[in-house]
């Protein structure tokens, strides 16, 4: 069983930056891609971004693309996403997610073990 744990959210004007961080526990953490999603009021978790045991990376929101980076760590059993450029419709909460693989997945449902999120507002 794995446990996720994500830090580093909160209150930030448009334009600034955040660090999220998610730390993984009870488990081999190189045999899991991991996982970036978020939910904003009212709408469905949306995936943001992706990477795999080798640190190859994919992301799924266009508006994202060129702002967030998502990296992991093996040796801190670690995964962060680097928001920059923050706007106000980033505001949602982030949940990160493992999966039982070493490849990464774009759907909720090839997840399989999720944290429980952490609140991102951007001030307008």
């Amino acid at each position: 069983q794995v446990q996720l744990v994500e830090s580093g959210g909160g209150l930030v004007q448009a334009g600034g930056s955040l660090r999220l961080s998610c730390a993984a526990s009870g488990g081999t953490f190189s045999n899991y891609a991991m996982g970036w999603f978020r939910q904003a009021p009212g709408k469905e978790r949306e995936f943001v971004a992706a990477v795999n045991w080798s640190g190859e990376r994919l992301y799924g929101v266009d508006s994202v693309k060129g702002r967030f980076t998502i990296s992991r760590d093996n040796a801190k059993n670690s995964v962060y996403l680097q928001m920059n450029s923050l706007k106000f419709e980033d505001t949602a909460v982030y949940y990160c997610a493992a999966r039982r693989s070493q490849y990464y997945a774009v759907s909720l449902s090839e997840y399989d073990y999720w944290g429980q999120g952490t609140q991102v507002t951007v001030s307008a």
